[in-house]
Protein backbone atom coordinates (compact mmCIF):
# COMPACT_ATOMS: atom_id res chain seq x y z
CA UNK A 1 0.00 0.00 0.00
CA UNK A 2 1.33 3.68 -1.27
CA UNK A 3 0.65 6.86 -0.15
CA UNK A 4 0.12 9.58 -2.16
CA UNK A 5 2.78 12.33 -0.46
CA UNK A 6 5.73 11.62 2.08
CA UNK A 7 4.86 14.88 3.89
CA UNK A 8 1.36 15.12 6.23
CA UNK A 9 -1.53 16.23 4.38
CA UNK A 10 0.22 16.29 0.98
CA UNK A 11 2.74 19.31 1.73
CA UNK A 12 6.09 20.09 2.13
CA UNK A 13 8.56 22.34 4.82
CA UNK A 14 9.38 25.75 3.09
CA UNK A 15 13.48 25.36 2.33
CA UNK A 16 13.01 21.43 0.86
CA UNK A 17 13.79 20.66 -2.09
CA UNK A 18 11.03 19.12 -4.00
CA UNK A 19 10.48 15.56 -3.24
CA UNK A 20 11.11 13.05 -6.14
CA UNK A 21 7.07 11.42 -7.13
CA UNK A 22 6.33 8.98 -5.37
CA UNK A 23 5.20 5.52 -7.41
CA UNK A 24 1.44 6.35 -6.65
CA UNK A 25 1.86 10.50 -7.17
CA UNK A 26 3.18 9.15 -10.96
CA UNK A 27 -0.40 6.73 -11.35
CA UNK A 28 -2.52 9.32 -10.28
CA UNK A 29 -0.77 11.62 -12.80
CA UNK A 30 -1.02 9.84 -15.75
CA UNK A 31 -4.71 9.02 -15.30
CA UNK A 32 -6.48 9.65 -18.20
CA UNK A 33 -3.69 8.60 -20.41
CA UNK A 34 -4.06 4.77 -21.26
CA UNK A 35 -8.01 5.48 -23.00
CA UNK A 36 -6.53 3.00 -25.50
CA UNK A 37 -5.60 0.37 -22.98
CA UNK A 38 -8.59 -0.47 -20.73
CA UNK A 39 -8.74 -2.18 -18.06
CA UNK A 40 -11.25 -5.74 -19.58
CA UNK A 41 -12.82 -5.65 -15.72
CA UNK A 42 -13.52 -1.87 -15.40
CA UNK A 43 -11.59 -1.59 -12.19
CA UNK A 44 -8.31 0.70 -12.65
CA UNK A 45 -7.42 3.49 -15.55
CA UNK A 46 -5.41 1.06 -17.30
CA UNK A 47 -2.67 1.04 -15.55
CA UNK A 48 -3.09 -2.03 -13.68
CA UNK A 49 -3.51 -0.48 -10.17
CA UNK A 50 -6.62 0.73 -8.48
CA UNK A 51 -6.49 3.97 -6.86
CA UNK A 52 -8.34 5.44 -3.68
CA UNK A 53 -8.87 9.06 -3.41
CA UNK A 54 -10.16 8.27 -0.17
CA UNK A 55 -7.58 6.77 1.31
CA UNK A 56 -4.51 7.69 -1.01
CA UNK A 57 -3.57 4.33 -1.27
CA UNK A 58 -3.35 1.57 -4.83
CA UNK A 59 -3.89 -2.18 -5.37
CA UNK A 60 -3.03 -4.00 -7.71
CA UNK A 61 -6.21 -4.58 -10.18
CA UNK A 62 -7.92 -8.02 -11.26
CA UNK A 63 -6.11 -7.07 -14.82
CA UNK A 64 -1.93 -6.26 -13.77
CA UNK A 65 -1.46 -10.44 -13.91
CA UNK A 66 -2.45 -9.83 -17.78
CA UNK A 67 -0.36 -6.89 -18.21
CA UNK A 68 2.87 -8.13 -16.79
CA UNK A 69 2.49 -10.81 -18.88
CA UNK A 70 1.88 -9.03 -22.02
CA UNK A 71 4.96 -7.34 -21.41
CA UNK A 72 7.34 -10.20 -20.71
CA UNK A 73 6.10 -11.46 -24.19
CA UNK A 74 6.62 -8.44 -26.30
CA UNK A 75 9.78 -9.29 -27.37
CA UNK A 76 8.44 -12.46 -28.83
CA UNK A 77 7.54 -12.75 -32.39
CA UNK A 78 3.69 -12.59 -32.54
CA UNK A 79 2.83 -10.68 -36.01
CA UNK A 80 0.88 -12.59 -38.38
CA UNK A 81 2.75 -13.15 -41.51
CA UNK A 82 1.32 -10.53 -44.09
CA UNK A 83 0.51 -13.39 -46.36
CA UNK A 84 -2.65 -13.97 -43.38
CA UNK A 85 -3.40 -10.45 -42.43
CA UNK A 86 -6.43 -9.88 -44.19
CA UNK A 87 -7.68 -13.62 -44.40
CA UNK A 88 -10.88 -14.20 -42.28
CA UNK A 89 -12.92 -17.54 -41.78
CA UNK A 90 -15.46 -15.57 -44.54
CA UNK A 91 -13.26 -15.15 -46.81
CA UNK A 92 -11.64 -18.99 -47.09
CA UNK A 93 -13.97 -19.62 -50.38
CA UNK A 94 -11.48 -20.45 -53.34
CA UNK A 95 -8.57 -21.03 -50.69
CA UNK A 96 -7.42 -24.68 -50.23
CA UNK A 97 -8.82 -25.11 -47.44
CA UNK A 98 -12.80 -25.04 -49.43
CA UNK A 99 -12.19 -28.73 -49.42
CA UNK A 100 -12.33 -29.14 -46.09
CA UNK A 101 -15.51 -27.96 -44.91
CA UNK A 102 -15.66 -29.89 -41.77
CA UNK A 103 -12.36 -28.74 -40.33
CA UNK A 104 -13.42 -25.22 -40.65
CA UNK A 105 -16.22 -25.52 -38.66
CA UNK A 106 -14.20 -27.29 -35.85
CA UNK A 107 -11.25 -24.01 -35.98
CA UNK A 108 -14.31 -21.55 -36.56
CA UNK A 109 -15.75 -22.93 -33.42
CA UNK A 110 -12.51 -22.95 -31.66
CA UNK A 111 -11.84 -19.42 -32.86
CA UNK A 112 -15.15 -18.09 -31.19
CA UNK A 113 -14.28 -19.53 -27.70
CA UNK A 114 -10.87 -18.55 -27.96
CA UNK A 115 -11.13 -16.95 -24.24
CA UNK A 116 -12.49 -19.91 -22.64
CA UNK A 117 -9.92 -22.30 -24.50
CA UNK A 118 -7.01 -20.34 -23.41
CA UNK A 119 -7.91 -20.34 -20.00
CA UNK A 120 -8.44 -23.87 -20.05
CA UNK A 121 -5.10 -24.77 -21.98
CA UNK A 122 -7.46 -26.23 -24.26
CA UNK A 123 -4.73 -26.36 -27.97
CA UNK A 124 -5.12 -27.72 -31.47
CA UNK A 125 -3.01 -30.03 -33.80
CA UNK A 126 -3.54 -29.65 -37.67
CA UNK A 127 -1.64 -32.07 -39.47
CA UNK A 128 -1.51 -32.47 -43.62
CA UNK A 129 -0.27 -32.49 -46.73
CA UNK A 130 1.36 -29.41 -48.06
CA UNK A 131 -0.54 -26.83 -49.16
CA UNK A 132 -3.77 -27.86 -48.10
CA UNK A 133 -4.34 -24.77 -45.71
CA UNK A 134 -3.12 -25.74 -42.48
CA UNK A 135 -1.27 -22.90 -41.46
CA UNK A 136 -4.02 -20.79 -42.98
CA UNK A 137 -6.17 -22.49 -40.66
CA UNK A 138 -3.61 -22.19 -37.65
CA UNK A 139 -3.01 -18.14 -38.43
CA UNK A 140 -6.93 -17.71 -38.15
CA UNK A 141 -6.76 -19.16 -34.63
CA UNK A 142 -3.64 -16.96 -33.36
CA UNK A 143 -5.35 -13.60 -35.16
CA UNK A 144 -8.38 -14.67 -32.97
CA UNK A 145 -5.94 -14.86 -30.13
CA UNK A 146 -4.78 -11.64 -30.61
CA UNK A 147 -8.19 -10.01 -31.56
CA UNK A 148 -8.91 -10.85 -28.21
CA UNK A 149 -5.94 -9.11 -26.16
CA UNK A 150 -4.06 -12.26 -25.59
CA UNK A 151 -0.75 -12.58 -25.74
CA UNK A 152 0.46 -14.99 -28.71
CA UNK A 153 4.13 -16.36 -29.85
CA UNK A 154 4.14 -17.20 -33.63
CA UNK A 155 7.39 -19.34 -34.97
CA UNK A 156 8.22 -21.80 -37.21
CA UNK A 157 9.47 -24.54 -35.10
CA UNK A 158 13.18 -24.66 -37.18
CA UNK A 159 13.32 -20.92 -37.03
CA UNK A 160 12.66 -21.62 -33.04
CA UNK A 161 15.77 -24.26 -32.42
CA UNK A 162 17.87 -21.22 -33.92
CA UNK A 163 16.60 -18.80 -31.73
CA UNK A 164 17.52 -20.45 -28.18
CA UNK A 165 20.89 -21.33 -30.41
CA UNK A 166 21.13 -17.79 -30.31
CA UNK A 167 19.76 -17.44 -26.85
CA UNK A 168 22.08 -19.53 -25.30
CA UNK A 169 24.78 -17.42 -26.44
CA UNK A 170 23.53 -14.36 -25.89
CA UNK A 171 25.14 -11.94 -22.55
CA UNK A 172 21.34 -10.02 -22.46
CA UNK A 173 18.69 -12.06 -22.23
CA UNK A 174 20.03 -15.84 -22.08
CA UNK A 175 18.14 -18.92 -22.93
CA UNK A 176 16.41 -19.29 -19.49
CA UNK A 177 14.81 -16.01 -19.66
CA UNK A 178 13.49 -16.75 -23.64
CA UNK A 179 12.27 -20.29 -22.26
CA UNK A 180 10.37 -18.51 -19.74
CA UNK A 181 8.42 -16.05 -22.12
CA UNK A 182 7.85 -18.65 -24.45
CA UNK A 183 6.39 -20.61 -21.24
CA UNK A 184 3.98 -18.10 -19.88
CA UNK A 185 2.77 -16.74 -22.96
CA UNK A 186 -1.23 -17.40 -23.81
CA UNK A 187 -1.01 -19.09 -26.97
CA UNK A 188 2.29 -20.76 -28.39
CA UNK A 189 1.66 -21.03 -32.53
CA UNK A 190 4.76 -23.63 -33.43
CA UNK A 191 4.31 -24.56 -37.60
CA UNK A 192 6.22 -26.93 -39.43
CA UNK A 193 6.72 -29.75 -36.32
CA UNK A 194 8.59 -32.48 -37.64
CA UNK A 195 10.35 -30.20 -40.43
CA UNK A 196 13.72 -29.46 -38.07
CA UNK A 197 17.15 -31.62 -38.19
CA UNK A 198 16.10 -34.47 -35.81
CA UNK A 199 18.89 -34.42 -33.30
CA UNK A 200 18.59 -35.19 -29.72
CA UNK A 201 19.21 -31.65 -28.42
CA UNK A 202 16.27 -30.38 -30.91
CA UNK A 203 14.67 -32.84 -29.09
CA UNK A 204 15.32 -32.07 -25.60
CA UNK A 205 14.09 -28.79 -26.14
CA UNK A 206 10.96 -29.18 -28.09
CA UNK A 207 10.01 -31.65 -25.19
CA UNK A 208 10.88 -28.96 -22.53
CA UNK A 209 8.74 -26.58 -24.54
CA UNK A 210 5.55 -28.56 -24.73
CA UNK A 211 5.82 -30.20 -21.53
CA UNK A 212 6.27 -27.08 -19.55
CA UNK A 213 3.09 -25.84 -21.27
CA UNK A 214 1.53 -28.49 -20.71
CA UNK A 215 2.27 -28.84 -17.02
CA UNK A 216 1.08 -24.66 -16.59
CA UNK A 217 -1.70 -25.52 -18.75
CA UNK A 218 -1.08 -23.01 -21.54
CA UNK A 219 -2.58 -23.60 -24.65
CA UNK A 220 -0.39 -24.49 -28.08
CA UNK A 221 -1.33 -25.02 -31.63
CA UNK A 222 1.12 -26.94 -34.01
CA UNK A 223 1.09 -27.80 -37.74
CA UNK A 224 2.51 -30.60 -39.18
CA UNK A 225 3.07 -32.97 -42.14
CA UNK A 226 3.23 -35.71 -40.81
CA UNK A 227 0.23 -38.26 -39.08
CA UNK A 228 0.88 -39.56 -35.53
CA UNK A 229 3.33 -42.16 -35.60
CA UNK A 230 5.47 -40.47 -38.55
CA UNK A 231 5.24 -37.55 -35.72
CA UNK A 232 6.69 -39.52 -32.90
CA UNK A 233 9.38 -40.98 -34.93
CA UNK A 234 10.51 -37.20 -35.84
CA UNK A 235 9.95 -35.87 -32.23
CA UNK A 236 9.37 -38.79 -29.65
CA UNK A 237 6.57 -40.36 -28.56
CA UNK A 238 7.03 -38.65 -24.90
CA UNK A 239 6.63 -35.23 -26.99
CA UNK A 240 3.78 -36.22 -28.95
CA UNK A 241 2.06 -37.74 -25.66
CA UNK A 242 1.81 -34.50 -24.61
CA UNK A 243 0.72 -32.93 -27.72
CA UNK A 244 -2.80 -35.51 -27.70
CA UNK A 245 -3.01 -34.68 -24.06
CA UNK A 246 -2.84 -30.31 -24.83
CA UNK A 247 -4.70 -30.52 -28.47
CA UNK A 248 -6.60 -33.70 -28.18
CA UNK A 249 -7.25 -35.77 -31.40
CA UNK A 250 -5.38 -33.92 -34.69
CA UNK A 251 -7.52 -32.46 -37.61
CA UNK A 252 -6.66 -33.94 -40.49
CA UNK A 253 -5.90 -32.00 -43.90
CA UNK A 254 -5.41 -34.63 -45.98
CA UNK A 255 -6.03 -34.75 -49.93
CA UNK A 256 -8.63 -37.84 -50.82
CA UNK A 257 -5.81 -40.38 -50.87
CA UNK A 258 -3.78 -39.44 -47.49
CA UNK A 259 -7.68 -38.79 -46.39
CA UNK A 260 -7.84 -42.78 -47.12
CA UNK A 261 -4.94 -43.78 -45.71
CA UNK A 262 -5.81 -41.61 -42.54
CA UNK A 263 -8.55 -43.34 -41.66
CA UNK A 264 -7.06 -46.92 -42.27
CA UNK A 265 -4.67 -46.45 -40.13
CA UNK A 266 -7.03 -45.00 -37.34
CA UNK A 267 -8.79 -48.26 -37.46
CA UNK A 268 -5.88 -50.37 -37.24
CA UNK A 269 -5.29 -48.75 -34.09
CA UNK A 270 -8.38 -49.25 -32.51
CA UNK A 271 -8.30 -52.61 -33.12
CA UNK A 272 -4.90 -53.17 -31.92
CA UNK A 273 -5.70 -51.11 -29.00
CA UNK A 274 -9.10 -53.45 -28.72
Amino acid sequence: MSTLNGAPGGGRFDGDAPAAPEPLTVLAAQRGKRGADRCPFGLCDGSGFVIDDATNTAFDCRCRPARIAKLRAGRLQARIPSRYREISFEQLTGTDLVAFPEQIRVARRFAAAIGQNLDRGQGMWIMGDIGTGKTMLAMLISKAALDAGRTVAIYSLPRLLNLIREAIASQVDGVVGFLDRLATVDLLHLDDVGAENRTDWALEQLYSIVNTRYEEQRSIIVTTNLQPDELSEQIGARTVSRLIEMCGDPLPLFGDDRRREYRARQVGVAEHAG
